[in-house]
């Protein structure tokens, strides 16, 4: 006599996600605040020598003046070695990132930005600042990539395009917090002294401390580690069967619209100090209006980073990405079409273009769930951080080729690169690996 049948069990069902802040883990919080803070020491990094960069490199050729042609030729060395190491450094700790855990990863991240950025401060030549700044960049592309991870796989689903604003917006603030330190120490220091700034870089690297004691490796991650038998898929896999297409197109427009973004960022205060130095505008002063001006670009930062999460929640990711990089072409190329004054593009138009600089918020959230798990810090840190090679191209060429002092022919040609972006956003991935559709 056969024996009845036997029951089979129901899959558990998957835990409830937190539908408000009271219902999220000490861990959830935990992640979430490393991964925000290394985004605010990621912008206090990026921009200190974005903001004192002409006075740096003028003081360490000896020359006569900004005006000389050197200082614009060492100054597109110095930015194209800075965007390579962050192309760099995305792909290299975002691989770690897969092979260690996102937790021991980050940490690594943080310190090596931030002794790095400290040892800008005893650069003797233009090549010794060089090589600094692109070790500095490896830590900040790779925590872009490694950060955005964690956050993906500890925070709920439903959060993401908030998260992304909310992580985005710890970029701008460390942005604030480098204009405020340049500014406040161009009142204190004198002329010559600016290399002391970079010092304050070195403070993240007390976060590392934190990190490793407080902050958990994901269970996704650790899940994922067991299944495979801690045998993890190579970097290769990138590149083949279905996540061929997504890796692809994802790095196209990263590529053309951090071009554009950073080609707007470099010499937009470069084109200030032109304009405001043929007024006669005393060097001190300049340093100052410059760094307002910054101020207030990343003030609208901050407001497109809610813009562009509000655009997802209503449109999704690709139209909401569509929308933005439009609107960052188009206000670059309105700011720079034709010659206008200091007042004009630094109250108006470059802050329009911040605005819609919250587009690269987006991406936080948007990339790593497109792919594999064991794949996930590697695909978001190549994708996105690969643009940054094309980046540093375009700095090269319009500081070595472009006519000198004509910051607003490059400017133009960003508008036109993130316009290029928009056009290539109508190919974007709707779907995520999670979705089982890539």
């Amino acid at each position: 006599m056969s024996s009845p049948p036997q029951d089979t069990p129901a899959p558990a069902a998957a835990p409830r996600e937190a539908r408000t802040l009271r219902e999220l883990s000490p861990q959830q919080w935990r992640s979430g605040i490393a991964a925000w803070l290394g985004w605010l020491f990621d912008g206090l990094e990026l921009h200190l020598y974005t903001l004192v960069a002409t006075p740096l490199v003028v003081q360490l050729l000896a020359a006569p003046s900004a005006a000389d042609p050197a200082v614009k030729e060492k100054s597109a060395y110095i930015q194209a070695a800075f965007l390579v190491g962050w192309a760099v450094g995305g792909a290299f700790f975002g691989r770690l990132g897969d092979l260690i855990g996102r937790s021991r990863a980050l940490a690594l991240t943080v310190l090596t930005y931030a002794c790095c950025t400290g040892l800008c401060a005893f650069a003797q030549t233009w090549w010794q600042l060089m090589i600094f700044r692109f070790i500095a960049a490896l830590g900040i592309g790779g925590e872009w990539a490694v950060g955005a991870s964690l956050l993906t796989e500890t925070w709920p689903r439903a959060w993401r395009p908030w998260l992304a604003a909310i992580l985005q917006t710890g970029v701008n603030i460390g942005i604030l917090l480098g204009a405020l330190v340049v500014g406040l120490l161009s009142l204190v220091l004198p002329p010559g002294t600016e290399r002391w700034v970079f010092l304050v870089g070195v403070l993240p690297a007390l976060l590392v401390f934190w990190i490793r004691r407080n902050v958990p490796e994901p269970e996704a991650w650790q899940k994922a580690e067991a299944a495979t038998g801690h045998r993890n898929p190579g970097a290769r896999e990138l590149f083949r069967g279905r996540v061929l297409p997504v890796t692809i197109r994802t790095t196209v427009v990263c590529a053309l619209g951090l071009s554009a973004w950073w080609l707007f960022l470099f010499w937009h205060p470069q084109h200030f100090r032109k304009l405001l130095a043929a007024d006669g505008v005393p060097a001190a002063e300049i340093t100052q209006l410059v760094t307002a001006s910054f101020f207030l670009v990343n003030v609208l930062a901050i407001a497109g980073n809610f813009l562009g999460g509000w655009l997802v929640l209503r449109l999704g990711n690709r139209r909401a990405i569509l929308l933005m990089f439009a609107g960052l072409g188009l206000a670059i190329v309105g700011a720079f079409a034709v010659p206008r004054g200091f007042g004009a593009l630094a109250w108006f138009w470059c802050p329009l273009v911040g605005l819609f600089s919250g587009v690269f918020g987006l991406f936080t959230m948007y990339l790593p769930p497109l792919f594999p798990t064991l794949l996930r810090t590697s695909g978001a840190g190549f994708c996105y951080n690969i643009g940054r090679i094309a980046a540093a191209v375009a700095s090269l060429v319009f500081g070595l080729f472009a006519p000198v002092g004509d910051f607003r022919g490059a400017l133009l040609w960003a508008g036109v690169l993130g316009l290029l972006a928009m056009i290539c956003s109508f190919w974007l991935p709707v779907r995520t690996h999670e979705d089982e559709a890539v």
